[in-house]
């Protein structure tokens, strides 16, 4: 059974429901009258996003993106290769970012520069979790959940080698469930983005 490896639920089912409201009457105020785009990332912003969308009481549009971080198994360098694209222009919309967990920074912040060569009528993070640790990154995050220390999550789209994604909570993982050779702080990323430097050069 998935429960058996958790070690501890961090987020409960019914706190993250509670904070998925508030997000999206926060957002529903904020946007008033804006051509809004929700742009997830994939996969793991993939049930927040869909939730979020039922508590936003307004025209919307959704789309997302899949990005691949080149560097090693370990660690990003934040180098971004766009693996699905976002279906059309963004110049006459509104765009927040809906982002399951922040790490390192290091991707969103190219991600983000990306995004402002296309000229967006304005450009915003929403992130479920913020995991605090020392970031590569400075990323600046206009609505945020949770506050989470530095430990191996999963759950409520986070996964550990494409699993544990449909936890309906956010639970720490137990180490004795990882590989030795996986460093912790890279568990979000998908198998597109475990990427060694060779392959990329």
């Amino acid at each position: 059974m998935m429960h058996e490896d958790i070690e501890e639920v961090l987020i409960a089912e019914e706190q993250l429901r509670a904070k998925v409201v508030e997000l999206g009457e926060q957002i529903t105020r904020d946007y008033q009258g804006k051509n809004l785009l929700l742009l997830g990332t994939l996969k793991g912003a993939v049930p927040f996003i869909a939730d979020l969308a039922r508590y936003i009481h307004l025209p919307l549009e959704i789309d997302y993106m899949a990005v691949a971080s080149y560097g090693d198994a370990t660690r990003s360098s934040g180098i971004v290769r766009i693996i699905k694209d976002l279906e059309g222009p963004i110049n006459q919309k509104h765009v927040l970012i809906i982002e399951d967990i922040i790490d390192s920074g290091l991707t969103l912040h190219y991600l983000m520069d990306m995004l402002k060569r296309r000229n967006p009528l304005s450009l915003r993070i929403c992130a479920l979790l913020d995991k605090v640790r020392e970031r590569d990154k400075q990323i600046a995050l206009d609505y945020i959940g949770f506050s989470i220390p530095d430990r191996f999550v999963v759950g409520y789209g986070l996964d550990y080698a494409q699993r544990y994604r449909n936890l309906p909570y956010i639970g720490i993982l137990k180490p004795s469930v990882y590989q030795e050779t996986i460093d912790p702080r890279s568990e979000h990323r998908s198998p597109a983005e475990f990427q060694s430097r060779e392959r990329v050069e």
